[in-house]
C-alpha cells in the first residue's frame, strides 16, 4: 500500500504536467486582457470626465409627451 501511495504521489503524470502549464498559460493571457482592458477603461472614464457635460449636452433628450386617452 505504501508504495502505490508513493508511486501515485512521486509521480509526474506528462498529461497532469501539461495541464497545469496550459492552465498557467491561460492564467497569464487572462492577467494581461484584464491589464489592457482596465487601462482601456481608465482611459474612456479619463475622456468621458473631461467631455462629459457636452456629451450629455449633445444627447437630444426630446421625449414625446404622453397624449391623453380618449374617454
Amino acid at each position: 500500500m505504501a508504495k502505490a501511495l508513493l508511486g501515485y504521489v512521486g509521480g509526474s503524470d506528462p498529461r497532469l504536467l501539461a495541464e497545469m502549464r496550459r492552465l498557467q498559460q491561460r492564467v497569464q493571457d487572462l492577467e494581461s486582457e484584464l491589464v489592457r482592458i482596465q487601462s482601456e477603461n481608465d482611459a474612456l472614464a479619463a475622456a468621458a470626465a473631461q467631455h462629459g457635460d457636452s456629451l450629455l449636452d449633445s444627447i437630444d433628450l426630446d421625449v414625446p409627451k404622453a397624449e391623453p386617452a380618449l374617454t
